[in-house]
């Protein structure tokens, strides 16, 4: 009524509707998180008689399932947004060129063994994650699952095992194919730390705040006792990202930021002796004793030049390392570079498809940001998508140090950014529908 001031707009949702959305895909979403797990942790090489019955292909498979049969039984599109349609063309555009491979066996083996699992990964976080309940809740199984992997990081390098390399001791990672290598094991603690730094952002309670603040600081040190150069490089992005943002905010996110840098200057003596030295070697290559910087450049350069003798059509996909043999000779590198490997095996429409579909992701958490940073009821979906939009920044920085093309660390962040976009504007429209009925 006119004499009566509007009904404040609600974002939550009604019981009804919060139940139902619960419902749908629950199965899926199950799934989703056995197959996350069991990615991250591998609990068949510590349980021997699990390794038969391949659970993660189970685990994967029942959500894909289950989520098709769902979709079909309620007659629903499959959720083919651009950027999955993007990525369906990249990966098909993978297959075309199998044929004039220069092992097309092997591009084979590439793309059933890792690539068209990152995709349909890709598409799966991206339709099955729905609700907040449900990201919040893949978000702590994400950062819980850290803290094993951090913690045997660290254990590696206080007890000395190493792997042999020439002059630099570097540690032993954790027994699981997405964390074996210590760069590797880095990779994967800078894209989930922001979830951690979320999550300590979002709670109010002092127990929960302790514990993140716990978990941050082992990914932190074990992120460093790698001796990564690119995990150091993808470390410092997050650490200037989030520092330059809270830095600009009211309330106490500027003090925890001050905090944060005063912490980590007064952790600089504690460093490892030789941790400055091996850091060092990013803006000097010359002074690596190991001789890796200079492979490393070196196998740039002739990645260069084979994408510009075969512009269109490369060596197909997986088959860097051969283009590479053709080029300086054989030494049976890979080139450590994300988007080199896209040129190289797939040539420019390979990496250019590989980029519209990073921006389109990027974009995508950026928008889902920028649209919650005004509703402070929704602050737990902002300090999410802003987790999501610094990893995909993360990886940025670290994809031009990695051979991971076609392995799940981007895809998986991929994901979650088209989910952080879809939830909040699932709930923004009903509360906007909610007000217009009010007014």
């Amino acid at each position: 009524m006119w004499w009566a001031p509007p009904a404040p707009a609600t974002t939550a949702l009604s019981p009804t509707v919060t139940a139902h959305r619960e419902a749908e895909g629950a199965v899926a979403f199950a799934g989703v998180v056995a197959f996350t797990i069991i990615l991250l942790l591998s609990p068949q090489n510590w349980v021997p008689a699990l390794k038969p019955l391949r659970i993660a292909f189970l685990a994967a498979g029942l959500a894909a399932v289950s989520f098709l049969w769902e979709r079909w039984k309620d007659r629903k599109a499959l959720g083919l947004t651009r950027e999955i349609l993007t990525c369906f063309a990249l990966l098909a555009w993978a297959f075309l060129t199998v044929p004039i491979s220069f092992w097309p066996g092997g591009s084979v083996a590439t793309l059933t063994d890792l690539y068209i699992k990152a995709v349909i990964v890709f598409w799966l976080l991206s339709n099955v994650i729905t609700t907040r309940r449900r990201l919040k809740t893949l978000a702590v199984v994400l950062m819980s699952c850290t803290l094993p992997l951090a913690v045997t990081g660290v254990k590696n390098f206080v007890t000395g095992t190493f792997i042999g390399e020439v002059d630099v001791a570097r540690i032993a990672g954790y027994d699981a194919g997405l964390s074996a290598n210590p760069n590797d094991l880095a990779l994967m603690l800078n894209l989930l730390l922001p979830l951690t730094i979320a999550t300590f952002l979002n709670s109010g309670r002092v127990a929960v705040r302790a514990l993140c603040v716990g978990l941050i600081g082992i990914n932190v040190v074990a992120v460093i006792v790698t001796f990564s150069r690119a995990g150091f490089l993808g470390l410092i992005t997050i650490g200037a990202v989030y520092f330059i943002r809270m830095s600009q905010r009211a309330g106490r996110e500027r003090g925890w930021a001050i905090a944060a840098i005063v912490a980590a200057a007064m952790a600089l003596p504690l460093l490892p002796s030789s941790y400055i030295e091996r850091v060092s070697t990013v803006t000097s290559i010359d002074s690596d004793v190991t001789g890796s910087s200079q492979i490393r450049w070196r196998d740039t350069i002739a990645a260069a030049r084979f994408v510009m003798q075969h512009p269109i059509i490369g060596a197909g996909v997986g088959m860097d390392v051969l283009a590479l043999n053709q080029v300086r000779g054989e030494s049976w590198y890979r080139v450590h570079n994300v988007y080199l490997q896209y040129a190289v095996d797939l040539g420019v429409p390979g990496i250019v498809l590989f980029l519209i579909l990073f921006y389109g992701v990027f974009r995508a958490a950026t928008a889902s940001r920028r649209r919650l940073a005004v509703v402070p009821e929704l602050r737990d979906l902002f300090l999410l998508s802003e987790a999501v939009q610094v990893s995909l920044i993360a990886f940025a920085v670290s994809g031009f140090f990695y051979p991971v093309a076609y392995h799940v660390y981007f895809y998986y962040v991929a994901g979650l950014a088209l989910a952080t976009r879809a939830i909040p504007k699932a709930v923004l429209d009903r509360t906007q529908d909610a007000a217009a009925r009010c007014r």
